[in-house]
Formats: C-alpha cells, structure tokens, sequence
C-alpha cells in the first residue's frame, strides 16, 4: 500500500457519538485557548461510530465498512492528552484494514488527522465484528463482549423534527443532530466500563477526504 502521506482517499457515509457529558457537551465551545470549558463529569469518555456507505483508499474499496474509535480525555477535549482505542471491521481484509486504520487514526490526514496530535496513549487496535443501524432518529452500533451502543434524537417541540445544530462540529460543519444516549449505551475494555445512557449524543452524515 502507497505512503500514507500521499494516498488519496475519500468516502461518504455516516456516524454518531456518545459521551458522557449532560447536555450539551461543553467541548464543543472549548476548541481554542484556554480551553475553559470543561467536561460535565470532569473527564471526558467518548464513542464515536462509523458507517461507511462508499469510499476509497487509493485503488482499495471501502464500501460497507463499519469503525469506532472510543477516546478519553482528562479534561477539555482540545487540551488533549486523549487515550484512545480503535476498532475496525473484522469483514475487512488486510488492504482494507490497513486503510481504516490509517484513516482513522489520523495517519492519513483529513478530519480525524486534526485529532492526531492530541493522542498521548493508544490502548490498541482490533478487528471485531462491528454492526451499525440507522433507523429513523435512532443510530446504534454493536460490538459482541465489547460495546452496545446506541443515541436518539432529543425530543422537539415539533413532532417528528430533529433539532440541527450548524458550525458546532468538525466531523460535519453543515450540522449535527441533537441525540441522546439511549438506555445501556455500553463499553467495557482495557479495564474501563463506561455508561453513557442518558448522556450527550450527536449523529449525521459525513464525507470526508484528505483532499
């Protein structure tokens, strides 16, 4: 496989996330110095979920594949110091993890590259089996023996609306939906148990590239 400096890559696709936060996650007002606002509980345990509808790595397709990255920050997000753990698609051979892993780790550049540098401790990188659900204004993803994770829409005050929030989000400046974590929205590894059920959540779709 091309350096990954230089291989373009692209795809469209969807996601959601899952933390620990009441609402609304106050690091979202926190990216620059000096970083004062804090996470609701102090530090901040973070999942974040990734469907792939169609994409590209250089010559490798991605179409189908499922991602999600679990991050905990001491502090604001921006401040950095994050442990993180990623897991990829065991559907995925060896080209296609390669490139996941690349592009989800930021190694590959494009949005989750604007992340690298505050990546103090990577716990590790699996392949496991890895489902995502959409239905309707609910997003969940599941990871046999690892994480069962799902959000919903916040309730609006217009039936059957979701509230949109623009300019609040790097992995989707166009607009975020307001979510909460559903009821045993779960993850248990590398000796930590997190419960976000209830907490602050977010889903859209994304296109990301390194273009």
């Amino acid at each position: 496989m091309a350096s990954t400096a230089t291989t373009q890559w692209q795809f469209t696709g969807e996601y959601f996330e899952n933390c620990n936060c009441d609402i609304v996650c106050p690091c979202l007002f926190s990216a620059q110095a000096p970083f004062t606002s804090q996470p609701t509980e102090g530090a901040c345990d973070v999942a974040f979920a990734f469907h792939i509808e169609r994409g590209s790595y250089g010559d490798v397709q991605l179409d189908g594949l499922n991602v999600a990255v679990m991050a905990h920050t001491p502090g604001a997000m921006a401040s950095g110091d994050w442990s993180v753990a990623l897991y990829v698609d065991e559907r995925a051979d060896d080209r296609q993890s390669q490139a996941l892993q690349a592009i989800f780790s930021g190694a590959a550049g494009g949005v989750m590259g604007q992340f690298a540098p505050l990546i103090s401790t990577v716990l590790g990188v699996k392949a496991v089996p890895i489902t995502y659900t959409k239905n309707g204004a609910h997003r969940s993803l599941e990871m046999p023996g690892l994480a069962r994770l799902a959000v919903q829409a916040v309730p609006s005050v217009v039936p059957n609306t979701e509230i949109w929030v623009a300019n609040a989000h790097p992995f989707n400046p166009e607009g975020v939906a307001m979510a909460i974590g559903g009821s045993n929205s779960t993850w248990s590894d590398y000796g930590m148990t997190w419960d976000n059920s209830g907490k602050n959540a977010h889903y859209a779709p994304i296109r990301w590239s390194n273009a």
